[in-house]
């Protein structure tokens, strides 16, 4: 078996609960997302965005066979935060510094009550999804593992189309247009992926961090505004819909860049949640260890990404038995990336990495 398909096998066993170390990825630089430089705002060429993502999944390939890591070459349709409040009306900020980011639609309940979900082949940045899927598989084949596009939950979407400033008051005073505009967006979103996993099966779930995961799993979505509120609110506007992503993908990976440990004991509630991204929030990263050391190999898989070396070590001595970990890295030259691996390495226990 050559090292891309013995990292395939590793990652499965990860997620299936059968690896004995956490996965190390380290990958080159991703696309150029910033400006007009996203293909889903269809303000360039197909054909000129093109290149950059071929580059990036042939340099993976390359990456993957001269490092001693865990990667996975996939070649990335990843999009901004944007896109799916774009595709329910969204004008899009462009700054030439950042990712584009959506301007709100809604700015009280009458309009969130006027909102209509569209069809996902009337939205022009969702068929621009389909159309660069389409586009890399003919340049670099079926086989050629895929990572989706950006995925914020409905809910997330919803704090995107209405205002931000009026949204979270309206939870409160007229919570039954947050809950139809949220559903909305969760219906579109899961249509869209119905119609992408039926032509795309080697999809990769994971969207973040950039690091594939087997496509057999359900999605992997961003849920990043349930920092701003209590539990109470959470089980009623957000809970739901991840349950029933969760029960029509047979599971759900998640995303969170939220300070968001108060909500840790409702994620349990999700049925199999079977991955977290979690992102440092002010209590740092241990709050993982502490609420879901006890799950051992029954919680999600911990898959981390931007993490300091010494932050690392310090996570891995604290980890309980059977806690299960990916660690993923962007590195400017396969140079960075070995000298990169060396530090991590120095810093964490050896029983975490291959003999």
């Amino acid at each position: 078996m050559d090292r891309i398909g013995r990292n395939k096998e590793f990652i499965r066993g990860l997620y299936a609960g059968m690896a004995s170390r956490p996965a190390w990825i380290w990958h080159p630089p991703g696309p150029a997302m910033t400006g007009d430089r996203d293909y889903s705002l269809g303000l360039r060429p197909m054909e000129e965005l093109l290149p950059d993502r071929v580059r990036f999944y042939r340099e993976q390939v390359e990456w993957a066979e001269r490092l001693d890591c865990d990667l996975v070459p996939i070649a990335h349709l990843i999009t901004g935060t944007q896109l799916m409040a774009q595709a329910f009306g969204c004008d899009v900020h462009l700054d030439d510094a950042t990712l584009p980011c959506a301007r709100p639609l809604v700015f009280d309940a009458a309009g969130a009550l006027r909102v209509k979900k569209p069809r996902v082949e009337d939205c022009a940045c969702l068929m621009r999804v389909f159309e660069m899927a389409r586009l890399l598989q003919r340049e670099l084949g079926t086989d050629a593992p895929l990572a989706p596009c950006d995925m914020q939950t409905g809910f997330d979407t919803a704090c995107l189309v209405w205002d931000k400033n009026d949204i979270f008051i309206a939870m409160l005073e007229e919570p039954e247009a947050v809950e139809a505009l949220a559903e909305s967006c969760a219906a579109l979103l899961r249509e869209f992926l119905v119609l992408f996993r039926r032509e795309f099966p080697t999809l990769s779930p994971c969207h973040c961090p950039t690091a594939w995961a087997p496509p057999e799993l359900g999605p992997w979505v961003s849920n990043d505004e349930c920092g701003a509120f209590g539990v109470e609110m959470f089980e009623r506007f957000c809970l739901p819909e991840l349950v029933a992503l969760s029960e029509t993908f047979g599971g759900v990976g998640m995303h969170c860049c939220a300070d968001a440990e108060h909500q840790f004991p409702s994620f349990r509630k999700i049925p199999n949640f079977y991955a977290f991204n979690r992102v440092e929030a002010r209590r740092g990263y241990l709050p993982v260890v502490e609420h879901w050391g006890a799950a051992g190999r029954s919680g999600p898989v911990f898959s981390q990404a931007w993490m300091a070396p010494e932050k690392v070590g310090e996570l891995l001595r604290h980890s309980a038995p059977g806690m299960r970990w990916s660690f993923t890295y962007s590195a400017g030259s396969l140079e960075d990336a070995k000298a990169g691996m060396d530090e991590v390495r120095s810093k964490t226990p050896a029983a975490c990495w291959p003999g």
